[in-house]
């Protein structure tokens, strides 16, 4: 089954029973990093383009492409970023992931573990949750295939503008209550690095 075929929470529910719950503030305490004059240059440039051509495509080319990218430089290019690749794990988990960080320095092939999967959308963001989680759920599978189980996996929907996160651990996953704004960049790099640095994974360490 594709991805993309799943389009409520009830499909997510029902087929793999796991529990889903919004109205917490995930990352409210979650310390903002300063990013550097080289991203805020781009986004600056960028943002109104990509909002103004107004496609999926433009957005995550121009807004959350640079955002992941500038990720990976400040984790010391310890993790590697995938954009548009297949990642079937199984019979009912198939398709192709937007964005897939992957804890590993190799950026020629997929690595485990993979720790976070990030779904670009064009306008609406709740219509990205369940294919998103659908996508978190074929990472932990894929994960645990390989030797690498994880404690929880991050997942973000995004406009490019507008960004929410989830998380997946153990049988819930959990929605965001806030969603943050372009404009909080340095917030929405905080939180991707302290979701990644508190991740537990099977022998290995950020």
């Amino acid at each position: 089954m594709s991805y993309s075929d799943f389009k409520t929470l009830d499909d997510i529910r029902q087929k793999f029973g796991v529990t889903i719950h919004s109205g917490e503030s995930l990352f409210k305490q979650v310390p903002e990093i300063d990013t550097s004059e080289n991203l805020l240059r781009i986004l600056e440039e960028n943002v109104s383009l990509a909002l103004n051509i107004n496609t999926e495509k433009a957005r995550s080319e121009l807004i959350i492409a640079p955002l992941l990218v500038e990720l990976r430089r400040m984790l010391g290019r310890k993790i590697s970023l995938f954009s548009g690749i297949d990642f079937t794990v199984n019979e009912d988990l198939t398709g192709y992931c937007d964005f897939l960080l992957s804890y590993s320095s190799d950026q020629a092939f997929l690595e485990v573990p993979v720790v976070c999967i990030v779904e670009a959308k064009n306008e609406t963001i709740k219509t990205g949750y369940a294919q998103c989680m659908a996508e978190m759920i074929a990472a932990r599978t894929f994960n645990a295939q390989k030797g690498h189980a994880t404690n929880w996996i991050l997942g973000v929907v995004t406009t490019g503008s507008n960004w929410k996160f989830l998380k997946f651990e153990n049988n819930l996953i959990l929605i965001d209550f806030d969603e943050y704004m372009i404009s909080q960049v340095n917030k929405i790099l905080g939180i991707f690095v302290e979701a990644i640095h508190h991740m537990v994974i099977q022998g290995v360490k950020i």
